[in-house]
């Protein structure tokens, strides 16, 4: 990067640091520090509960993800309406009612400790390793710029997450994430526009998305039902219904955004906020990763988009075997460029006979150098074993740091530092707050609150992000980030759900019976995911469902047998 990115991307997250930290300042209280006194209004709450979602994993791996896959991913996002809507009659006003700091006290309300704690730290494991995989996101970044291990990128990012929302807490993370959506906004509608500028003079918006579509990365819509299917219609609206469900209304890191609003009404207009402008923006993101495929169909990529791997093998004995098949590919792409030129005439034309014959020629050459490419991830993966053959999370930070003007690169790197800040910085906040209300001050000081509290959330959010770092040491081998999250998150959103809808709506069911629901729950679902039965998005289904009905089974059981399951 030039002097100029350089300035302007430290001068953005100086800017948004010390501004989280001014207007945080006197947050000696645990309301304070947690809640952020609850004065937010409906906007704000609305942009932190999208900041708090959209970390720098969107922004990296979900162009990647189009790039690579097409636009299916966008159905992963059908049920978040509709979850939005159901937390807001149900969810917001009963947190609210009860005036509790995390999601978790009203377990213990409804059921007793052993539910409250299981629901606790089932929430910990997850949101512990998904926040370390938000702090990896960023630091492939400063890796690349830099050319330096990706552990010390690593390191340093995570230190500056700690730093600020160590000293400011909610107020820090909330009063940041208004600035960051703002700034995110702005360079998502700018990226867009400087692909598009970026493309051959006779190739337009339109004749992008042609391309695109005819080489099927426009699939965003599939109809047909399947189990196996990751991302389709059904999927999308049931699996991430359940999914959005459990994450905004069960996940402390959701919970504790909308729980700082004013009032149940700033509340609830902040969540139908996301969920109005949610799927929008993901579109968007997920159409810039189509446009650089686009783009990348009239200049040759690289044969591999991980600069990191590249330079390792380039410097190994493999050497010249990886040359030859990075000249191979690259002439293959050369041919299937004049492909591509003669696809864009027939359309233009509107030739529907030439269209379909150059459309079938460069699906032809597009394979051949498909396999021309795996020969040398190939190459790749045997001089480290340690590689992570799927490159797609560099493919938009590859095109952001070598085709766009100075200036822009620093402005888009901070907005996915910027990202990933918010993000990584609600997940340290929530695991904070869940530790010191659900079992520190349980333990210790259940009735009392004293200045002791904030400093005992303040180191355990240190300690917290030091686990999160540790993680992100070992995240490299999880494959595109934005589905790695989501999976992960999808092996105890389910239970959670389903614990969180019996105490809801089946008031027969009680505290053993419920808490033996989620153990067995929780072990099917590993084991369904284990053995690959079903997508991931239809383990949140599952877990849920599964919860709900154990629960009634042990219910009817114990009228049976009065001395059982107690």
């Amino acid at each position: 990067m030039s002097t100029i990115d350089w300035i302007i991307l430290a001068g953005t997250l100086a800017f948004i640091v010390l501004y989280g930290i001014w207007k945080s300042r006197g947050s000696q209280t645990m309301k304070s520090y947690l809640l952020a006194d609850q004065q937010l209004p409906w906007y704000h709450v609305g942009l932190s509960v999208m900041a708090t979602q959209a970390s720098a994993i969107t922004f990296l791996s979900a162009p990647g993800q189009a790039y690579s896959d097409g636009m299916r991913f966008i159905q992963f996002y059908f049920g978040l309406p509709l979850a939005m809507v159901v937390l807001c009659i149900t969810f917001v006003p009963a947190f609210k009612r009860l005036n509790v700091y995390t999601a978790y006290e009203f377990l213990e309300q409804r059921f007793d400790n052993k539910t409250r704690t299981l629901t606790a730290f089932l929430f910990l494991l997850q949101r512990g390793l998904s926040t370390g995989i938000t702090i990896y996101a960023p630091a492939i970044i400063l890796s690349t710029i830099l050319h330096v291990d990706v552990i010390y990128t690593i390191v340093f990012n995570g230190l500056i997450v700690i730093v600020y929302t160590v000293y400011g807490g909610t107020k820090a993370v909330s009063y940041t994430q208004l600035f960051q959506m703002l700034i995110i906004f702005a360079g998502l509608f700018l990226a867009a526009y400087m692909v598009v500028h970026l493309l051959p003079e006779n190739v337009g918006f339109m004749d992008a998305l042609h391309i695109a579509g005819k080489m099927d990365k426009l699939n965003a819509i599939d109809t047909t039902f399947d189990w196996n299917n990751k991302y389709n219609l059904w999927s999308g609206l049931i699996g991430g219904f359940f999914l959005q469900l459990s994450y905004f209304g069960t996940d402390q890191s959701q919970v504790g955004r909308y729980l700082t609003g004013n009032s149940i009404k700033e509340s609830r207009w902040g969540l139908l906020m996301n969920g109005l402008v949610k799927i929008p923006m993901q579109f968007i993101i997920l159409l810039i990763g189509t446009l650089v495929f686009s783009y990348y169909q009239f200049h040759t990529p690289p044969v591999f988009f991980n600069p990191t791997e590249v330079e390792k093998v380039r410097q190994s004995s493999y050497a010249d075997a990886f040359s030859s098949a990075e000249k191979e590919f690259n002439y293959l792409h050369e041919q299937k460029r004049v492909e591509v030129e003669k696809l864009v005439l027939a359309v233009q034309s509107e030739d529907e006979a030439a269209v379909e014959l150059a459309k079938q020629n460069v699906h032809s050459v597009d394979e051949k150098a498909t396999i021309a490419r795996e020969k040398a991830v190939d190459l790749i993966v045997k001089n480290n074993d340690r590689a992570d053959k799927n490159d797609s999370n560099y493919v938009f930070l590859t095109f952001v740091t070598n085709q766009l003007p100075v200036g822009i690169i620093g402005l888009l790197i901070a907005i996915i530092f910027l990202a990933s800040m918010g993000s990584a910085a609600s997940g340290l906040n929530s695991l904070a707050s869940t530790t010191v209300v659900d079992f520190y001050k349980r333990l210790y000081h259940k009735d009392k609150e004293s200045s002791r509290d904030v400093a005992v959330s303040r180191w355990s959010t240190v300690a917290w992000g030091l686990f999160c770092i540790a993680v992100a040491i070992f995240a490299s081998k999880l494959g595109n980030l934005i589905e790695a999250v989501n999976i992960l998150g999808s092996l105890f959103y389910g239970t959670i759900l389903g614990v969180f809808l019996v105490a809801f709506y089946v008031k027969r069911v009680n505290g053993n019976q419920v808490f033996l629901a989620a153990c067995i729950t929780e072990a099917m679902v590993i084991v369904l995911w284990n053995y690959d039965v079903m997508a991931f998005l239809w383990l949140n289904v599952w877990g849920c469902l599964s919860v709900v009905a154990l629960g009634l089974l042990f219910n009817l059981f114990q009228k049976k047998n009065p001395e059982s399951i107690n």
